[in-house]
């Protein structure tokens, strides 16, 4: 199918910078940000996984990690119709229909939305801040994405559960404000933190945003890895950043 047929005319096409990557996104909806591309390349992924993006919106993870491993069975779920029907575009867009499927459902749901199915690795970029917290959007799909309006990190936290086997990964990225939230809730629901790292904006900043890889029913170990900086005291790019956009990977 050719792209015009696909793109809305209110839509715009960029590219990911990988692989001839490209996604569909809407000037009325919450757009990715590098916070998914950093999880995308942060997260464990073998050839032949089968991954579940939870929370998926444009469906940006589950195309990013189509570069990096073969073989991968994935599914993205999304509450929001609209950006559901979007991402399901951008698939087809990048002929990715026969590895990524998209499903409009409620995270919550799980139990009834995906019926007993089970995943290797599940990833998720969710709501980060509380309601009260932050300044809300008058616009519905970017207060979905910011705040913690139809799921919460605890709700996120028992899905990802339940869709992994034993030894399954969940990789997430969330605010650094939030890590005891985090480290609590993955225990209460098995799921051991074996990986984490802090990312700044640039060195002598507070940490922004924290990745963390749990592993389900696994012996507590964690390994924090050195700080992650975005930016160079100049404003560029750190150079990892500028390693990772030219086709490297996160530590």
């Amino acid at each position: 199918m050719v792209q015009s047929e696909l793109v809305r005319p209110d839509e715009r096409v960029d590219s990911l910078e990988r692989g001839g990557l490209r996604i569909i996104q809407s000037p009325r909806a919450f757009s990715f940000s590098l916070d998914a591309v950093l999880l995308a390349h942060y997260a464990s992924v073998a050839n032949y996984d089968t991954v579940m993006d939870l929370c998926t919106g444009s469906a940006v993870i589950p195309l990013l990690l189509s570069t990096r491993a073969k073989g991968l069975k994935q599914v993205g779920l999304e509450l929001n119709a609209e950006a559901a029907e979007r991402a399901e575009r951008s698939v087809l867009l990048n002929d990715l229909t026969g590895s990524i499927e998209i499903i409009a459902g409620d995270v919550r749901k799980v139990k009834a939305v995906l019926r007993g199915r089970r995943f290797s690795l599940v990833t998720v970029n969710p709501p980060y801040l509380p309601l009260g917290q932050g300044v809300a959007s008058n616009c519905d799909a970017r207060k979905m994405a910011r705040h913690e309006v139809d799921v919460t990190l605890r709700e996120v936290v028992s899905a990802a559960a339940y869709l992994l086997a034993t030894g399954g990964r969940l990789a997430m990225v969330h605010r650094a404000f939030r890590l005891t939230d985090i480290l609590v809730v993955l225990r209460e629901h098995r799921l051991e933190p074996k990986r984490l790292r802090l990312v700044h904006h640039k060195v002598n900043t507070e940490a922004r945003l924290v990745l963390i890889e749990s592993v389900k029913d696994a012996k507590a170990e964690l390994k924090v890895a050195p700080p992650l900086y975005v930016h160079q005291e100049n404003g560029a790019l750190s150079l990892e950043l500028q390693e990772l956009y030219a086709g490297g990977e996160l530590r």
